[in-house]
């Protein structure tokens, strides 16, 4: 594809996108077709020869889109919404035409040190106290399952030595979303040593009930390793007793994840830190901005207070990976999973500068009204109505 070319579809393929969104409420908000609908309109073998941009684009509304369900429409309400915004899709647009891979701090210094700004920038915004480091992880499931490892490898240093034994327990209230089950499995602890808390009437864990079972497992010769208290459970959007279940996680010495992937955003209004009284006695906390601060998918900000252990957990330099500057700055491939990085950052960044702080704040309290509003029974999500 040449220049010109390039630049006639851009053209057309914004104009498309700014009409979408204008639009976005004229379509259905599920999509209408039936299981093998769409592929059976795809050839069953690549094409040979080149195909014309045109083409591929009618192709993409009569074929692609109808079979696309429009998380954007006003009217979806089957899951957190994956929130959008235009700063936020420009952003994404300027990520994919750079193309950089920003696995370390040498492969483009500009990702990195954005950000470690941008995420200094969203710590202040909640409340979070300055000890705590961040990194961008895609998901909440990532950066749970990365506070999981984190906490195994300071138990035992299983990275090293495998596991001596495998009497590991866990912790979270059975509200709590299915991605500490699925990390439990994947780090080797096993779901028999997953506790299931029982709650309260407004969906929370008791706190009570977590010491007794803690107590219960130490009698029994367990090694309590790791708690999740959750901001916002997918079911009901309840709000674990952070005070209590820190008190409890500090006395016994378990490393603590907060799980505020949804209603972690509602932190950036200053009447919504109550979530996050004893947060200064967790070792792991995680937003998903792309839930609630206007910044689509995927971007998921995750909070560290030992990056240290973090890195330790994490960290392999081969020698294609030795640089000279490794001493001197972050290599953000040793904050996670991944070895190759986007760069999610930017959008994070276009969203925070053009919305600014105080235009997200009203909108996060401006949802939170509308969800008071369209409730016929007493809220038990932890929020409390505005006056």
């Amino acid at each position: 594809m040449k220049a010109g070319e390039f630049k006639k579809y851009g053209h057309e393929f914004l104009e498309w996108m700014a009409e979408y969104l204008e639009k976005v409420e004229d379509y259905p908000v599920k999509s209408q077709v039936s299981p093998g609908d769409i592929i059976k309109q795809l050839p069953k073998i690549p094409p040979e020869a080149s195909e014309s941009m045109e083409k591929i684009f009618i192709d993409f509304k009569e074929i692609i889109l109808p079979g696309m369900t429009h998380w954007q429409h006003p009217n979806f309400y089957a899951y957190f919404q994956g929130n959008n915004s235009k700063p936020s899709i420009l952003a994404e647009m300027l990520t994919a035409t750079l193309g950089a891979q920003c696995m370390m701090w040498v492969t483009s210094p500009a990702a990195t040190e954005l950000e470690e700004r941008t995420m200094e920038w969203l710590r202040s915004m909640m409340g979070l106290p300055n000890e705590f480091t961040g990194v961008i992880q895609d998901t909440a499931s990532t950066a749970t399952f990365t506070a999981l490892l984190s906490a195994r490898e300071k138990a035992g240093q299983v990275n090293e030595n495998g596991f001596l034994h495998n009497r590991y327990r866990a912790y979270c209230s059975e509200q709590a979303h299915s991605s500490v089950d699925k990390a439990i499995r994947m780090a080797g602890v096993g779901s028999k040593n997953l506790v299931k808390i029982t709650t309260d009437e407004k969906f929370a864990m008791k706190s009570a009930e977590l010491e007794l079972a803690i107590r219960n497992d130490l009698e029994a010769g367990y090694e309590p390793l790791f708690i999740v208290a959750a901001l916002g459970t997918t079911g009901s959007t309840a709000v674990d007793s952070l005070p209590e279940i820190a008190s409890i996680a500090e006395k016994y010495n378990i490393w603590l994840h907060v799980d505020a992937a949804y209603a972690g955003s509602a932190l950036i209004c200053p009447e919504y830190r109550w979530m996050i009284e004893g947060i200064e006695k967790a070792d792991s906390f995680v937003v998903n901005p792309h839930k609630w601060l206007f910044t689509n998918f995927d971007c998921s900000a995750y909070f560290v207070k030992d990056p240290e252990m973090l890195v330790n957990t994490f960290t392999i330099t081969p020698e294609y990976l030795k640089t000279n500057s490794a001493d001197s700055v972050k290599n953000y491939k040793d904050w996670g999973l991944q070895l190759g990085r986007r760069f999610r950052a930017l959008k994070l960044w276009f969203v925070i500068r053009n919305f600014g702080v105080k235009v997200l704040q009203e909108k996060i309290r401006h949802h939170i009204n509308l969800g008071q509003l369209s409730l016929l029974t007493p809220c038990v999500s932890g929020f409390t109505p505005m006056d």
